[in-house]
């Protein structure tokens, strides 16, 4: 296969994958309208696939989502891209780890955002996912790239996925873009449970140490191993 054609192939895989996490915003309550979005980055190029701007979730197909560059500017598609394109592609830019990106304004994170306020680690699941608090992130205009460059300001050297943009709403990141949509998913669980959890009392802290056992469990030991590797106790 020629180097065209492949890079080809693998924005095609990509417009479809990116196309049907979009569904999973939906599934899970995480956005309305036309709000939120979901990107990847083409591995090995200086591109990333995006949703377009304004597009209903049930008129999204892999043919129309969007390929920019990393500085924000279309290369192929026939839609304006999403209005968080230039804030993604400086993630991208400056995060090469980063291999998904995702947007919503999902209820729960989205109120503690609007309070900046972190939301405590003070469930096992935050500890797992996040590593500690969920922290939050500048205030920043929406439409070129200051919000990422307050994304990895925030995230840059934190073991959190998510961060909470003041005012506005979730970012999450991941090395693919399922694995930002399941931080996603699971900021907002926790972002729900921790609210309810203050109208009770007082959450209970959990110890530092403690914190650390369970995020490096989970993120090196919990689900399925390669073949042949030490799985350890699963959950």
């Amino acid at each position: 296969m020629t180097a065209v054609a492949d890079v080809t192939a693998t924005i095609a895989a990509l417009r479809q994958e990116v196309c049907s996490l979009h569904a999973e915003l939906t599934r899970y309550q995480l956005v309305v309208w036309t709000a939120g979005n979901v990107s990847a980055r083409v591995p090995g190029h200086d591109l990333l696939v995006i949703k377009p701007s304004g597009v209903s979730y049930d008129d999204l197909t892999p043919e129309n989502m969007v390929v920019c560059d990393l500085d924000g500017r279309v290369v192929e598609g026939e839609h304006a891209p999403s209005s968080d394109t230039e804030a993604q592609a400086y993630v991208y830019r400056e995060m090469p780890g980063v291999g998904g990106v995702v947007h919503t304004h999902s209820t729960y994170a989205t109120a503690w955002a609007a309070r900046a306020e972190p939301v405590p680690c003070v469930l096992t699941m935050c500890a797992d996912e996040f590593g500690g608090d969920i922290p939050v992130g500048p205030f920043a205009i929406i439409g070129d790239d200051s919000i990422g460059r307050g994304i990895v300001e925030t995230l840059r050297g934190s073991r959190s996925p998510a961060v909470l943009m003041r005012n506005h709403g979730v970012f999450t990141i991941g090395p693919t873009p399922r694995a930002a949509v399941s931080a996603a998913v699971m900021c907002e669980d926790v972002a729900r449970t921790v609210h309810i959890s203050r109208q009770l009392g007082a959450p209970v802290p959990i110890g530092q140490d403690d914190i650390d056992a369970l995020h490096e469990r989970y993120q090196h030991v919990y689900g399925q191993r390669p073949p042949g590797a030490d799985q350890g106790r699963q959950r």
